[in-house]
């Protein structure tokens, strides 16, 4: 395994090791040992979700607090542009964000700790996102900022006006968003 930076503190990149051949591949998604080494950290998950969605679906940008789940995002099947926004106020890239293509080509998966709003797009026919989360969902604790929201200027690579829902509809503007203290 090994891990990149985004620019984002405490954002990374994991690259799983693959082991393939003329079967397919194998590798592990995660390790306690090795991610605490390389990250410095084991967190415990509490809650593995799997979402399935089409081409142009843009899901997010969601976060909760109280109750921050740090999350590891991977893709089963298809692409996504995954994208992690800091929420840390008095972080030096409070506001910026993390961009990454994470596919089931390139095997690799985002770690995003408590702190970060989270969303992404479809980019292929159709998607599986995995991402493990250390805290359980709370419907009364989340929050929703405008995947669209003009002070964020995520470049988004739109083809056309991507499907959200309702809920994520109504995010508000980063700057009413409640930050992490």
């Amino acid at each position: 395994m090994r891990v990149h930076g985004t620019g984002l503190e405490g954002v990374v990149i994991v690259e799983p090791r693959v082991h393939g051949d003329d079967r397919g591949f194998f590798l592990e998604s995660y390790n306690a040992r090795e991610f605490e080494r390389l990250v410095g950290r084991e967190p415990r998950f509490v809650q593995v979700n799997h979402s399935r969605s089409a081409q142009g679906v843009l899901r997010g940008l969601h976060y909760q607090r109280p109750g921050a789940q740090a999350k590891l995002v991977s893709v089963a099947r298809g692409e996504i542009f995954d994208v992690a926004v800091d929420l840390r106020r008095g972080s030096e890239t409070f506001g910026q964000s993390a961009c990454e293509v994470l596919s089931d080509q390139n095997l690799h998966e985002l770690w995003i700790p408590e702190g970060f709003a989270h969303g992404f797009l479809v980019l292929s026919e159709v998607a599986d996102v995995i991402y493990q989360a250390t805290e359980f969902y709370a419907a009364d604790h989340e929050h929703c900022i405008r995947w669209d929201d003009p002070e964020l200027a995520i470049p988004w690579p739109l083809k056309g006006k991507p499907v959200v829902s309702a809920k994520d509809g109504r995010g508000v503007a980063f700057e009413d968003a409640p930050p992490f203290p």
